[in-house]
Order: C-alpha cells, then sequence, then structure tokens
C-alpha cells in the first residue's frame, strides 16, 4: 500500500455543508470534539471518483468500488480517504494585512502522518515556549508589534522560531506565490488558535427577491464558509492489488488531479470551494 498527503490551498471560500442548521444560519461541517472546520473525506471522495468517472468510467468503477447495480453487490474499493483538516488558517491584521495561525495541535495531527524529527522538534519547541506565562506567539514577526483582529501582540510577547525549522513547510503549496510564511506565520496555543478561527470565519447574510427585487417575505439565511488561502491537509492512499494494471490509468489520472485544481463543497455556482493542491508520496508498503 502507498500512502500519500495532499495539501490543499483555498483559493475561494470553502462551504462544506453544516452538520447540523441552527435557526436561518447555514452553516459548515465541523470537528465534534473540536467545532474546527473540516472538509469530510465523502466530499473529497465523491468528487475524485466524479472528476475519474468522466475519464475512465470503467477502471474509476474498480478502483473506487462498484456500486449496487442491477441486483450485482458493491465492491470494495483500492483507494481510501481521510477526513482534510486545518494546518494554516487566515487571520486578519492591521499591521500585516492578514497573517497565517497554526497551532501545536494542527501541527501535531500533521506530524502523525509525515513522521518528520524536524517538525516533532518543532513542535516541542513551541509547546515549552507557549507554556510560559510572558508568550502568546511564536513566529518569524518577533521584532514588530503585531494587529490582529481582537488583539495586540507585543515584542516581547513573541518567540522568534529558528531559521532551521523553516523547511518543515517547503512542500505547502503557495497560492501563486501568496504564501510567505517567513513574513506571516503565527504559531499560537491550542486556544487561542480556536478564538481565531471561530472570529475568523466568512459569514454572509442572504435575501430572497421577489420578481420585483422586492424582499419576498422577509425571508433570509445566513451562510458560512471558510476563508479563502486557508490550507488543509488529508491523507489517502491506494492499496496493494494483484493485479493493478485494470487499474494503472485511473491511478496515474488520480495522482494527476491531486496535483491540479479542484472544486469541493457546495455553492459551486457562486464559486466557491477552489482550491490548488499538491500531493506528495509519504511511505509505500508491501
Amino acid at each position: 500500500m502507498t500512502t500519500y498527503l495532499t495539501y490543499s490551498y483555498l483559493l475561494t471560500p470553502l462551504h462544506t455543508g453544516a452538520s447540523s442548521q441552527a435557526g436561518n444560519l447555514m452553516g459548515i461541517a465541523r470537528e465534534v470534539q473540536t467545532e474546527f472546520p473540516y472538509l469530510p473525506s465523502s466530499s473529497i471522495r465523491g468528487k475524485i471518483r466524479s472528476t475519474l468517472e468522466l475519464l475512465n468510467p470503467k477502471e474509476a468503477g474498480m478502483l473506487f468500488g462498484e456500486k449496487i447495480k442491477n441486483g450485482n453487490q458493491p465492491t470494495e474499493g483500492e483507494v481510501w480517504f481521510v477526513d482534510a483538516t486545518l494546518l494554516l488558517f487566515p487571520v486578519a491584521s492591521l499591521s500585516h494585512q492578514f497573517l497565517w495561525i497554526t497551532c501545536p495541535f494542527w501541527l501535531s495531527r500533521w506530524n502523525r502522518w509525515l513522521n518528520n524529527e524536524q517538525l516533532t522538534e518543532l513542535i516541542k519547541y513551541c509547546a515549552t515556549v507557549l507554556n510560559q506565562d510572558d508568550k502568546m506567539a511564536v513566529s518569524a514577526i518577533s521584532k514588530e508589534e503585531i494587529y490582529l483582529q481582537g488583539a495586540i501582540l507585543n515584542t516581547q510577547d513573541v518567540e522568534e522560531i529558528p531559521s532551521n525549522y523553516w523547511d518543515c513547510f517547503k512542500d505547502i503549496p503557495d497560492g501563486s506565490g501568496i504564501l510567505d510564511l517567513q513574513h506571516k506565520l503565527l504559531i499560537l496555543s491550542n486556544d487561542d488558535c480556536a478564538t481565531f478561527v471561530e472570529m475568523g470565519l466568512q459569514r454572509e447574510v442572504r435575501i430572497a427577491l421577489d420578481e420585483n427585487k422586492i424582499v419576498d417575505g422577509g425571508s433570509f439565511r445566513s451562510e458560512e464558509a471558510i476563508p479563502s488561502e486557508t490550507i488543509f491537509f488529508f491523507p489517502w492512499g491506494l492499496k496493494a492489488n494483484k493485479d493493478e494494471s485494470k487499474t494503472a490509468n485511473v491511478r496515474e489520472s488520480l495522482k494527476q488531479i491531486l496535483n491540479d485544481r479542484l472544486q469541493f463543497g457546495g455553492l459551486e455556482g457562486l464559486g466557491r470551494g477552489w482550491t490548488e493542491n499538491k500531493t506528495i508520496e509519504i511511505s509505500q508498503q508491501g
């Protein structure tokens, strides 16, 4: 079995569909235990399957498993996907336009799959620094005041990231040159990161209009979305097969589309969910 890890850089806001809906709020999918936004693996799998079925329906059916059809039982597929979870999240800044935040928890989740010694050291370093009462962040922006939405970090609040750790982030797509972590990355505590994510979600109010462009009965709803410039990651893998030649073409196409742009989630007609993707191989067994 070969395991891969795909980075998804949001080029446009992402609406993932809610696990629950409160009143007029059309929320997004959230993890039960953390309340963090995520992109369900079912959405990833469904989008990729439908894309590959347009290219090679027969091989795609074999790779993903045949559906119940004409009385035949479903078959097990040769590919698996994990939920996409947060790695970097953009927050507004009066001093730096916007910055990317992350935390030891997100970095640890990432490193479960990478098993990178350098990243392990960075996580330990950040956890040690952030446990100090006088430190609120680890960042390359250590000699300037940082103005965030709802918070000010003075120079004494921030510890510098040692330069030898930047190689950990080298495989992340740069969003067509926008990503600049050495000047815009903040590593915060887990609790502070959760607070800024909740504050930083995009929320829009939509109003129903009648044919005369007048509000139709006061009908409206609020929609949540994950902002553009957010970066997710998700692991996936290909199972070993005795006769991989039967799905060789679609396996190659799968790797190609996961190094290209894809649109995930809902509200596609409004341009939501466009991503720039980059995939790396992280392990091979058997």
